[in-house]
């Protein structure tokens, strides 16, 4: 499996190139340098909206919030014209943890801040706190309360096309197990929709949908051993995104299981090419579009900064799926 041992290889470099700037003590500051600036007889007497941005997402090993990051700093470069700040922060999961990045972000008087809330209402009181400090606050990916606008995937959607693929592909029968996560709207969302496509087919049986992968390569491996010894046959299973499946397809190739399907939701590229190699029981993914995600979070929270009226506050983006080809 020397596709596998590569792949795996690339995510861990890319892990230990953010995880050094995950445990700086001080943020990793990027600044983003526009062209030259215009001579300033030019410029308008107005003072730039948007300086800098906090932005705090969930797992910078994780490619899918790269690429979150990376499509808002580059359009928030756009959209500004100007030199952006841009402060950038994993909060791993915790709560706790992001309340005190997003309280940094108060402190250094951020103009914008975009995140992807590790608890849905535990982080509803630091987003008030931000916008009484005059700070706009967007929601990515998961829901924050109080938040000043909400974009994400169309998680339920996702849930439903990536189940309803495994329910025909094993026939709408046979024993069906779900790799959870961590209880946040977007998790709980996938998991919601994978059972309401389920629920129509009397035939299928859910043994588990409560193992914790926690969202990784290690908690999908950890997930996947767990249910394999518990169970002896497995027709499909479905993990809540790319990193967990990918250890779970691990866990799978060491103890030489290959009876059953796989899909799960992201749409990593890593996650795409193996997808399309005949020799694993992945078949599919829902493919997130953190590109156009991240890029309306900027252009609403520009428009707001500027006090336009932004009628649509809270924006779906549907997922497409990818599955493998014969």
């Amino acid at each position: 499996m020397s596709f596998i041992k590569q792949t795996m290889s690339g995510l861990k470099k890319t892990r230990s190139l953010l995880k050094a700037n995950r445990l700086m003590p001080s943020v990793l500051a990027v600044s983003v340098a526009a062209a030259l600036l215009a001579p300033l007889s030019s410029q308008s007497s107005e003072p730039a909206p948007l300086k800098s941005i906090g932005m705090s997402v969930a797992d910078l090993g994780n490619p899918y919030f790269v690429q979150l990051v990376e499509s808002a700093t580059s359009k928030a470069e756009e959209l500004a014209g100007a030199p952006v700040t841009m402060l950038i922060r994993s909060d791993a999961y915790d709560w706790q943890r992001q309340i005190s990045q997003i309280n940094d972000f108060i402190e250094q008087k951020v103009d914008l801040i975009v995140l992807t809330a590790a608890d849905e209402y535990k982080v509803g009181a630091v987003v008030a706190k931000a916008q009484r400090a005059g700070i706009k606050v967007i929601a990515v990916d998961v829901n924050a309360h109080g938040a000043d606008a909400t974009i994400t995937t169309d998680n339920v959607q996702a849930g439903v096309v990536a189940c309803e693929k495994l329910a025909e592909k094993i026939g709408y029968k046979g024993n069906f197990v779900i790799i959870n996560g961590v209880l946040v709207s977007s998790v709980i969302e996938r998991v919601a929709g994978c059972k309401s496509a389920l629920n129509k087919y009397p035939n299928i049986t859910l043994l588990s949908d409560r193992m914790n992968g926690t969202g990784s390569v290690e908690g999908g491996m950890e997930a996947m051993t767990y249910l394999m010894e518990e169970y002896d046959h497995i027709d499909a299973v479905f993990t809540i995104n790319d990193p967990t499946a990918f250890g779970a397809l691990r866990a799978a190739q060491q103890a030489n299981r290959n009876e059953f399907v796989m899909a799960s939701v992201d749409g990593a590229p890593f996650a795409v090419d193996i997808i399309q190699k005949d020799d694993n029981p992945w078949i599919a993914t829902a493919v997130q579009r953190p590109i156009p995600m991240a890029e309306k979070a900027i252009e609403i929270g520009m428009d707001l900064l500027k006090g336009k009226d932004v009628a649509q506050r809270f924006i779906l983006i549907p997922s497409v799926l990818v599955e493998k080809h014969h």
